[in-house]
């Protein structure tokens, strides 16, 4: 049984979850010392405690099926939050699939969800990437595959976890690959110092260059916007394809070989053709 813990507030620990680790015969913990103190304050003592981390994981799989196939209840928390979410567990829960063991879970607390909410950016469709990386140049080819993909057609709220640290550098980067796009840090969610601040990228890269965050800190970058197209680039390739395609299979080509948006392709393409969408040959006007 997968269950969260919360990423602060002690009061955020549901009802189910404290039946679920008073019933376990073995709680897998990242770290027993952190999970002693929360069975502690919520009155569910003396369980059995392993470590599972991404260090040991792979070795702790065959006891831990073991244990399930001799009916034992065991439990799978992470520090904070719901576990496999950014952290161990996923090897586990796949091994316990492929071997036919039930796998079940009780919904609770998840850091990225809870900055989403409160971001004020566009809630849906988001995308949860878990850490960027340490280092600069990999971390800086990530955010540029990302854009690639984003002149491809994603549009989605982009969420990271970041050490706090780092938190300076990575949206130094973050402004450097996506511009002056809203954005949000969201940090020490439901502590006592929790603090949401939302500003565009260069804004929040020049607040924390200043003063870098302490605690656990979530970031949030809003969903591209509509890219003008490049018209110069636009109107040769849509000529070219015009000569032997009709509109709607021209702006079809064009578009997946710019990675443009099809109702920007489209416009021009009729515009080229000197027609308004009344005067698109049958079909074509679906082309956007």
């Amino acid at each position: 049984m997968l269950v969260p813990t919360p990423l602060g507030n002690i009061a955020d620990m549901t009802e189910r979850g404290q039946s679920v680790l008073r019933a376990a015969d073995l709680v897998l913990c990242e770290d027993t010392r952190v999970t002693a103190r929360l069975l502690a304050a919520i009155g569910v003592g003396g369980r059995a405690l392993l470590a599972l981390h991404e260090h040991n994981e792979d070795v702790r799989i065959a006891d831990v099926l073991a244990a399930l196939r001799a009916g034992r209840r065991v439990a799978l928390v992470s520090d904070a939050g719901t576990p496999l979410v950014s952290d161990p567990g996923y090897r586990l829960v796949r091994a316990a699939i492929a071997a036919g063991l039930p796998v079940s879970a009780v919904p609770g607390a998840n850091a990225a969800v809870l900055a989403l909410v409160l971001s004020g950016l566009p809630p849906l469709p988001f995308l949860v990437l878990g850490f960027p990386p340490p280092r600069a140049v990999a971390r800086r080819a990530a955010f540029a595959r990302l854009r690639e993909a984003e002149r491809a057609g994603l549009s989605a709220t982009l969420i990271w976890y970041e050490a706090p640290h780092r938190v300076p550098e990575t949206l130094a980067d973050l402004a450097a690959a996506f511009g002056d796009r809203p954005a949000c840090v969201a940090r020490e969610l439901t502590k006592r110092y929790e603090e949401v601040r939302r500003g565009t990228l260069p804004d929040l890269a020049a607040a924390f260059a200043a003063a870098p965050p302490r605690g656990e800190v979530t970031l949030l970058v809003g969903p591209a916007p509509e890219e003008a197209p490049d018209a110069a680039g636009l109107e040769a390739a849509l000529r070219a394809a015009l000569a032997s395609h009709s509109v709607k299979e021209a702006v079809a080509l064009v578009s997946a070989a710019t990675g443009l948006p099809r109702r920007a392709v489209y416009a021009r393409a009729l515009a080229l053709r000197g027609e308004g969408p009344h005067d698109a040959a049958p079909g074509e006007a679906e082309a956007g």
